[in-house]
């Protein structure tokens, strides 16, 4: 072969310097065939600083060969610009057999400059287009290294090769992807401090998006209550002093709240459709804790049976804050005490099939110091007696429904997924949309939110480290069943809708898991053809085990499954992930200024003690017992920043980035956004004229991940 002479030649373009190789070639060389090109294809994201002016590399892997290392660049041309799409010609002497892997490298160019690689596809020479989901970022000097994008088990892969490779992978994300115990009795979260210790790729585009410090003062400016902040500690005048703040936050359910919240009726529906929908109980047998004789509660019968005959016919519910019994409250400002309660409140269900309080008792101990308040009882004990149950359910509500049960959780399910799921297994695929942004929401969250001294403190009773000890106490009943929709809706006696006709919670959420059960279900059996599959699955289980004996930290009473023997047990595991993370996180998170807005209604905290006998209650008292003007401002910020739908929010069925390329996958997320399109319709049909519209399950207000 004749001499050959390669020449650098340094060309700029736009704002960087790109580098060809100029080859000359001599004497017989020209009687050779030219070499065969594969066509790359490249796309990088949209999001926020996604392009990169550094310098990028390929290598193609095939079955026979690899491809020398190429630098993706065009001459006069600025690439990888942030949403664009580039084309290269990569050259190679002989076919490389079919292709396996593509390598991928950064190296800077100036500084180092992150860039986001949505995928890479390539043509070969014969025609054939093979696809490598990418999705994540190339930081530093750091290479990445695709597979293509058929979901693998590990059985599937036969070549030593791709099982290195799968190897490597989950070694590196395991000291990647660390277990620390933020606090004792936790389930574990990641091992980082702050945000910006996160890798790259599960951060935020924009971590001032979700800076929960500017966001809660952004709210609070906006919310035109910024201006109460130099009275922080003075307290209301009366009722219609709360309404002043009415003038910019007000919406349906909000305004409709602050005008009826004194009612019985809105107080007992809001334990079927509020924040907090989870609670309620059907009731078979008083507590001890709790004498309620049929001789107080006469009178709200409407039936012409005692309380027990009631209680027989089903027609009792109960609600018990047994969980906030002995959690300290917040003492974090020594100027003003706070007060936690851990009230029961025992309801009843009249003719027309509506809930109502009857009977409401503060403490857990029975006692002349503990009374049991009654709607017969004076206007104002009655009152105060059912904004202490409303500021219990609160604390519940922020710190075990919302917090524990689906943020830290989803979190847990996040990090073993990372841990034990390569990204060419179907699992990682199916998952990866419904953990976005978790891990970064929580990391964000116990550096500025829950941490000491945090916005948690500024508001909260249960701040100042009482929302740890609930938490605690709390997991100590949570159980993997209680994860089951269906299972926790039946094991608290309210499956019924001849019993509960207007519990749109129940309802919407039996929809939307079965519509996602079905969809689990559907992508499972494409790549599980059978149970001795799931078993074999050594990488499934590994993330099974992961889950129970590190994120739960093998606590016994949780009652996780640690392996898992048939393809329904695996659809029931992964449906649980999706719909905590999807549906559950939506119907406990974004009501939350719809129902917490107006504070009479939701007190983020008590400024007086229990009533121990009735007869002290008055406006005065009230209004004392309420959270002062500063408290008030920053739980509005906190409702009104929490309960704000992301920018370009993707929701439920919204599956953008394609790790599947197989089609009956594609078949079965066509079916699954059907089937959640038919649900939307029919909530909005039922929601019309509706006073009180319940939207919260809706899929179409369904995120895919918990992300605020």
């Amino acid at each position: 072969m004749g001499d050959t002479i390669t020449a650098l030649v340094l060309l700029s373009s736009g704002e960087k310097a790109c580098v060809c190789f100029v080859v000359v070639f001599f004497g017989s060389v020209f009687s050779q065939s030219m070499p065969s090109s594969y066509t790359v294809t490249v796309g990088t994201g949209s999001q926020w600083f996604a392009g990169t002016d550094d310098y990028v590399y390929i290598t193609l892997v095939g079955a026979d060969r690899c491809s020398q290392r190429t630098l993706l660049d065009k001459p006069l041309y600025n690439d990888f610009e942030r949403g664009a799409v580039d084309s290269y010609l990569v050259s190679v002497e002989e076919d490389l057999g079919e292709l396996v892997l593509v390598k991928l490298e950064k190296r800077k160019y100036w500084v180092h400059d992150d860039w986001y690689c949505r995928y890479i596809s390539v043509k070969t020479p014969a025609g054939d287009n093979v696809e490598f989901p990418c999705y994540r970022w190339l930081v530093d000097d750091k290479e990445v290294v695709l597979r293509d994008g058929r979901a693998h088990l590990p059985e599937d892969d036969k070549m030593s090769l791709v099982k290195q490779h799968r190897q490597n992978e989950l070694e590196t994300r395991r000291k990647t992807y660390r277990w620390m115990e933020w606090q004792p009795g936790f389930p574990m979260s990641i091992d980082a401090n702050r945000h910006n210790d996160l890798p790259r790729d599960i951060q935020f585009d924009s971590e001032k998006g979700v800076d929960f410090v500017l966001n809660y003062s952004k709210a609070i400016e906006n919310l035109f209550v910024n201006h109460f902040m130099h009275m922080f500690q003075s307290s209301w005048s009366d009722f219609a002093d709360f309404e002043r703040i009415f003038l910019r936050i007000r919406n349906t359910i909000s305004e409709y709240v602050m005008q009826h919240w004194k009612e019985d009726f809105m107080f007992g529906y809001q334990f079927l459709n509020g924040c907090n929908p989870v609670v309620i109980e059907k009731c078979t047998k008083l507590p001890d804790k709790f004498p309620v004789t049929n001789e107080m509660v006469a009178i709200s019968l409407e039936r012409n049976l005692t309380l027990e005959q009631e209680i027989e016919a089903g027609n009792i519910y109960i609600a018990d804050y047994e969980v906030l019994d002995g959690i300290k409250p917040n003492c974090t400002d020594p100027c003003t005490l706070q007060y936690l309660a851990a009230p029961i409140c025992l309801l009843y269900k009249n003719t027309q099939k509506k809930i109502f309080p009857i009977a409401i008792q503060l403490g857990q101990t029975p006692g002349e110091d503990n009374p049991i308040f009654l709607p017969t009882d004076a206007q104002h004990d009655w009152l105060l007696a059912k904004i202490w149950v409303r500021s219990a359910d609160f604390q519940h509500h922020q710190t075990v429904t919302h917090l524990l049960r689906t943020h830290l959780i989803s979190e847990m399910f996040a990090i073993a997924m990372f841990r034990q799921l390569p990204a060419v297994h179907p699992v990682f695929k199916l998952l990866i949309p419904h953990v976005r942004f978790t891990i970064a929401i929580n990391t964000k969250a116990r550096e500025q939110l829950i941490c000491e001294c945090g916005i948690f403190d500024k508001a909260n009773a249960t701040g100042g480290g009482g929302h740890v000890q609930l938490v605690q106490k709390a997991m100590k009943s949570l159980t993997f069943r209680s994860l089951c929709f269906p299972d926790m809706i039946k094991a608290r006696g309210v499956d019924s809708k001849q019993d509960l006709p207007t519990y749109f919670y129940r309802d919407d959420g039996y929809k939307v898991w079965e519509a996602t059960k079905s969809f689990v279900s559907d992508v499972v059996n494409v790549y599980y053809t059978s149970d001795e599959k799931v078993q074999g699955d050594e990488e499934i289980q590994a993330f099974v085990k992961d889950v129970c004996n590190f994120g739960m930290q093998g606590f016994d009473s949780c009652e996780f499954p640690k392996t898992l023997k048939s393809r329904d047990e695996l659809t029931e595991f992964l449906t649980v992930i999706v719909f905590t993370a999807s549906a559950q996180h939506a119907a406990v998170n974004f009501g939350q200024y719809d129902w917490c807005s107006w504070i009479p209604n939701a007190p983020s905290t008590m400024r007086r003690p229990p009533p121990h006998k009735k007869g002290l209650a008055n406006v005065t008292l009230i209004i004392d017992s309420l959270p002062d003007r500063g408290r008030s401002s920053w739980h509005l910020g906190a409702v009104w920043a929490l309960s704000q739908y992301q920018e370009n929010e993707l929701y439920l069925g919204m599956y953008p980035d394609e790790h599947f390329i197989e089609r009956p996958v594609k078949a079965a997320m066509e079916k699954f956004r059907k089937a959640l399109a038919d649900i939307s319709s029919a909530i909005k049909r039922r929601n019309e004229g509706k006073k009180l519209p319940y939207y919260n399950m809706s899929p179409d207000k369904i995120p895919n991940s918990v992300a605020v």
